[in-house]
């Protein structure tokens, strides 16, 4: 393997002075939390792109350290937007992979690491990972991401909390039992923190499966507030929520105008409160286990719905932002 470090930089305005427990005088850049958002095969509901956007554009922030993308990324297999004005080339869309250094409402600082998802060199990525977690003095590593389930937007939505130790997760919605999945960064990560010693956090939000082609607000303020639970953060959420209201009323737009669309949602509806009927929990997947289907049968039908992604993404090439880029707004 070639040397994780040069994959990285740090920037210039990275103070220099050398300190006994840091190089380069890192010690003043240094957050317990270390917040992970590098795409993956699913993200529904454009869940981990809306935590970090809205964390970016809502918090003090600058740019630590930048990756060398051009050894990461496939730019023929997800081509980069230029824009083209009457007779030359005006812009183009420079893909990027940078840690950011956030500041809570409080002064508290935290680590955002964001970008596409490396193509290439996972292992080298993960080695140069920990290398930051280690030299910044991170605690815990945490991912927020979505993935489509057969659940109403109109009923709570559901977690599936994934970590490196039992004592990391307190509350849990397990909707799988034993799958085998295509791999993404953010799992190997994950796994390779753990195996290494180092804690590491992952929420999978359960985003409705007709709105997982689409921005739904709802899974990202409930990702950013297992956050906020789990480090005690003061993350400001009202800009997201406020587009989650919109989200909200975008949909009972659509349901009004679409008797099709309305259907899906009230079967969806009955069928969730079916589950909970004569209980008083908060989600379909905490109900009395006899009456779900077994954790083969879920598995399967999660790997046939990655297969059918995998089809339709190697055969549509009509998207020039590539597979990872969302689809366009509305219910798909």
């Amino acid at each position: 393997m070639q040397d994780p470090s040069e994959l990285f930089r740090f920037e210039n305005d990275t103070p220099a002075e050398p300190t006994d427990a840091t190089p380069a005088g890192l010690r003043d850049q240094q957050a317990s939390v270390l917040i992970v958002a590098l795409g993956g095969f699913i993200d529904a509901g454009n869940t981990q792109t809306l935590i970090s956007d809205h964390l970016l554009a809502t918090h003090e922030s600058r740019v630590l350290a930048s990756f060398d993308v051009d050894q990461l990324l496939d730019y023929r297999g997800r081509r980069p937007v230029m824009v083209f004005d009457r007779d030359h080339w005006s812009s183009y869309d420079d893909p990027s992979l940078l840690l950011h250094r956030l500041v809570d409402q409080e002064g508290v600082p935290f680590l955002l690491l964001v970008g596409p998802e490396p193509d290439y060199q996972w292992a080298r990525m993960v080695e140069a990972t920990t290398m930051l977690v280690k030299t910044l003095g991170v605690d815990l590593t945490l991912s927020v991401h979505g993935i489509p389930m057969a659940v109403p937007h109109t009923r709570p939505l559901g977690v599936t909390s994934h970590g490196t130790a039992p004592r990391l997760i307190t509350e849990n919605d397990a909707a799988f039992g034993t799958v085998q999945v295509p791999g993404s960064f953010l799992s190997l990560l994950e796994m390779r923190l753990g195996e290494s010693g180092h804690d590491a956090l992952g929420f999978a939000v359960h985003v409705p499966h007709y709105l997982g082609q689409t921005e739904f607000a709802d899974a990202a303020v409930l990702g950013l507030e297992r956050i906020k639970a789990t480090t005690g953060l003061a993350l400001d959420l009202t800009a997201l929520a406020a587009t989650a209201d919109l989200n909200r009323a975008e949909i009972a737009r659509q349901m009004a105008e679409s008797d099709e669309i309305t259907a899906v949602v009230r079967a969806l509806e009955q069928q969730y409160d079916t589950f909970l009927e004569g209980r008083k929990q908060r989600n379909l997947l905490a109900t009395d286990l006899s009456e779900l289907p077994t954790a083969d049968e879920i598995g399967a039908e999660f790997e046939a719905f990655l297969k059918d992604v995998t089809d339709d993404d190697d055969g549509d090439q009509s998207n020039p932002g590539g597979p990872d880029r969302p689809g366009p707004h509305g219910i798909s």
